[in-house]
């Protein structure tokens, strides 16, 4: 594969021997505030690179997909491995637009810490106040990064004390920017670590360590006394704040040894300033990366089991425990094939081994539970889209598996002798509909298989043939996912492909009970067709399906064609009347009819079923019935009363609202499915990204005859 960084990856693969020697952190934030240019900044620094790529050009390591150099943003999970002194550093960089959540989640399982980046220009969104929420709850360790600090309408204090505000106090700053200048002539000069009491000089381009003037450590005296108190109220040692505060001099060494275990709990973060671009603070961020972050071996693993469901306990990461390891991530790359990256949580992995895959069913239903035994081949340490072939890979630590054909993302590998299923992670659920079709007729059957292949990689997507309306609907996490979706179906699978607006399949029912009468005779001669039939018709409540009763007596109509009265009255409630949506809920009572002794048949009868069900229709006024849905949308409590506005507005029947963990409200809506065709995107737009939904059928109801005209008018 061609090598389309900044410059060629330098030296052998990046490898690590123990657990304790590796460090995976997942690179998280919004789109647009530096995580990937930061990524190169880290990979030059540590000499992987020989100059960092550049995101405008499409030459970083981490955005190597066609679609992400035209976009000039990331869309896919990309891991970057690097050394710092002895020590395996995996990156993990991860899109920050909300569509490609599913990435997200993913590169969340395979790190052991996170590393928030956020932008001294434009702060923190709501999506990133959410995600550190859903870290805390998985207790990820967490740090964070305040980038473009050199810019001129940066406010690193600023940011910080949005940080604070919303990621809580545990949130304090490691290092300060020391400025020179004002408005945008300002320049950053170089750095100041809290801590250590180290000035770390820019302002001739390389950092030069020295010992700061006494105003600089005066100037920012309150914040190194609150990093402190910080890191000593996390102390296991209860005598340190009494030392503290009696001004004995405390031990540093003991102070950063107290502070990266705070880091490893999760309760304690530390915020470093940085600019990618100039190289300010990357230095320092690169030292800080093996020390604040826990090893693979500080982290508990996910809830293991059997394959049947046991619960398995005391496995940990140890290189020489039973082989534990899980896809994160699949990708079809064109010129390898099918590339699975992977996370080794227990024993070793080796080249030509046998491994026992056991499915999750992330990607398809149909695959959680099933098993398989399987021979891996080679081994890679991936970078980007490049990969460089390993030996082994022990415990805690990434390796990339070429043409794994029988595992997709979400899938256990274990041991043959020792079946293991790891919990796979929650993907968020895909809820904008677009209907597909081939743009060539002689495409449908490559359409199928492309959407498979597509699904196999991306479990964030699905896809369903409605049975009612015929079309293939693919679910996506919103319109950016939906573009990356087509544009794999065109570019990398070769199937061009249309979309069509979803048809929300509409029913109808008897709105008065009515009688029907069918009559089939015809009769020219030959062998003629003879079957009549009188029914009556009655709605019944939502979902209650046909219910056929026989009433004839004296055997007008035969015992053998009664059956066949119901199968013609099926199908035409099935075909419709004259929309052709489906006729459903009724009660058919066959009370009379006439037979013939030779003419009679099953197909005389079920034609007759299917007229007589007509005439009743013709006799009777039909509704129009629409499918509801049970709307779950949780959302912050300032977007309460528009998102209960907009949903009224949409024909909904608010049921109430509920308070719901970290200040949101949990609002619950029966909503028409028409209305809520583009929900996932117009939400979003209406709660600034904060705002997620569920939705689930409840049942159908009639339409409003003005908007019943409308559809029928258009043909839907």
């Amino acid at each position: 594969m061609a090598d389309r960084s900044g410059s060629a990856a330098a030296g052998r693969a990046a490898t690590a021997d123990r657990p304790r020697d590796i460090r995976n952190v997942v690179l998280v934030g919004h789109s647009g505030a530096g995580k990937t240019t930061l990524v190169e900044a880290l990979l030059a620094a540590s000499g992987v690179l020989g100059r960092p790529g550049r995101v405008e050009d499409g030459t970083t390591v981490s955005d190597y997909d066609e679609f992400e150099v035209r976009q000039q943003r990331s869309v896919n999970l990309a891991v970057a491995p690097l050394l710092v002194d002895g020590v395996k550093v995996n990156l993990l960089d991860t899109p920050g637009y909300a569509d490609f959540a599913g990435e997200l989640r993913a590169g969340l399982r395979a790190a052991d810490a996170a590393l928030f980046v956020v932008s001294a220009v434009d702060g923190i969104d709501g999506p990133t106040r959410m995600l550190w929420e859903e870290c805390a709850a998985l207790g990820v360790p967490r740090a964070v990064a305040v980038t473009k600090i050199d810019h001129h309408r940066a406010d690193f204090f600023e940011a910080v004390a949005q940080c604070q505000a919303e990621f809580g106090e545990g949130v304090l700053p490691a290092y300060v920017p020391v400025f020179h200048g004002e408005g945008e002539s300002r320049e950053v000069r170089g750095l100041l670590g809290l801590l250590s009491e180290r000035y770390y000089d820019y302002s001739g381009g390389s950092p030069v360590e020295r010992t700061p003037e006494p105003e600089l450590l005066a100037e920012y005296a309150s914040l190194r006394a609150a990093l402190l108190e910080g890191v000593i109220q996390e102390s296991e040692d209860e005598t340190l704040m009494d030392r503290y505060m009696a001004g004995e001099p405390l031990d540093r060494a003991m102070l950063v040894a107290d502070l990266e275990a705070a880091v490893a709990r999760g309760s304690f973060h530390p915020v470093l300033a940085l600019s990618a671009l100039s190289g300010v603070g990357v230095p320092e961020l690169l030292r800080e990366l093996p020390l604040a972050c826990p090893s693979p071996l500080e982290r508990p693993l996910p809830p293991v089991t059997t394959p049947s469901g046991r619960e398995v306990g005391g496995l940990g990461c140890d290189p020489d425990g039973p082989l534990l390891a899980q896809v994160v991530k699949t990708v079809s790359d064109p010129y390898v094939g099918r590339v699975s990256l992977v996370r080794v949580f227990s024993g070793t992995l080796h080249p030509d081994q046998t491994v026992h895959v056991c499915g999750s069913g992330m990607t398809s239903p149909e695959r959680a539970g099933a098993e398989s035994d399987e021979r891996i081949g080679p081994l890679a340490v991936p970078l980007g889209r490049q990969t460089q072939p390993v030996g082994r890979v022990v415990a805690g630590d990434l390796c990339a598996i070429a043409k794994l054909a029988g595992a997709e993302t979400g899938d256990t590998l274990s041991a043959p002798e020792r079946p293991l299923r790891l919990a796979p992670w929650e993907c968020p659920e895909p809820l904008l509909p677009t209907a597909i079709r081939a743009e060539h007729a002689a495409d449908e059957d490559r359409l199928s298989q492309a959407v498979s292949r597509l699904l196999s990689e991306d479990p964030a997507l699905r896809v369903e043939v409605n049975s009612e309306t015929h079309q293939m609907v693919l679910w996506c996490q919103g319109e950016a996912h939906l573009a990356l979706a087509l544009d794999r179906l065109s570019r990398r699978h070769g199937v061009a492909v249309r979309t069509e607006e979803v048809v929300v399949p509409l029913r109808e029912t008897f709105a008065v009970p009515a009688q029907g009468l069918g009559r089939n005779v015809k009769q020219s001669g030959g062998h003629g067709e003879y079957g009549i039939c009188r029914i009556r018709v009655e709605p019944l409540p939502s979902g209650s399906g046909l219910e056929f009763v026989d009433e004839t007596v004296g055997g007008v109509v035969p015992r053998q064609y009664v059956p066949s009265v119901e199968k013609g009255v099926r199908a035409q409630m099935e075909q419709g009347v004259h929309p052709g949506y489906p006729i459903v809920d009724l009660r058919v009572t066959l009370y009379d009819g006439k037979a013939h002794s030779v003419d009679s048949s099953d197909t005389a009868f079920q034609k007759a079923g299917r007229l007589a069900l007509r005439d009743a229709a013709d006799r009777s006024r039909l509704t129009v019935l629409e499918p509801v849905d049970l709307v779950s949308v949780l959302v912050p409590e300032e977007y309460l009363g528009a998102v209960m506005s907009d949903l009224s507005a949409r024909r909904g029947r608010v049921l109430g609202s509920d308070p719901a963990p970290g200040g949101r409200m949990l609002i619950k809506a029966e909503v028409p499915q028409l209305e809520i065709v583009r929900y996932a995107v117009e939400l979003r737009s209406l709660s600034h990204g904060t705002g997620t939904f569920t939705r689930r059928y409840l049942r159908h109801e009639p339409l409003p005859q003005h908007l019943a005209r409308e559809y029928a008018a258009a043909g839907r």
